[in-house]
């Protein structure tokens, strides 16, 4: 039985850190690959939820979020957070790692071996 999820982008090398990072800690992890399945509005409000970090930081502040012109303080609650990642799923940081009811985002990449089971 599995009771980590990672939201991983295999692109990202954060993303593939916190993934050895698990391996290496010998936990089995559920992976989801968001941007070839996006989450809906329903799941990531739901993972929003379990978030340990403020809803913004699930918003990447990258040169696309900049392309599309948008504003940082127009993406502080879970509803708005989730509406942008259904519209724009490469905005998602990565990765997310979820277990026992809580998430956080595995940036930096440290935060991955202190989340996870000894």
């Amino acid at each position: 039985m599995t009771d980590v999820v990672v939201f991983h982008n295999s692109a990202c090398s954060t993303s593939r850190h916190a993934l050895e990072t698990l391996e290496n800690a010998g936990v089995q992890a559920h992976i989801v690959h968001y941007l070839k399945t996006p989450l809906d509005h329903e799941q990531l409000l739901e993972l929003i939820g379990k978030l340990d970090d403020p809803p913004s930081d699930l918003v990447r502040k990258d040169g696309f979020f900049k392309q599309l012109g948008l504003a940082a303080d127009d993406y502080l609650t879970p509803a708005a957070v989730a509406a942008l990642l259904v519209e724009h799923p490469r905005l998602m940081q990565r990765p997310v790692i979820e277990k026992d009811g809580r998430a956080i985002i595995g940036r930096p990449k440290d935060r991955v071996a202190d989340f996870i089971p000894g």
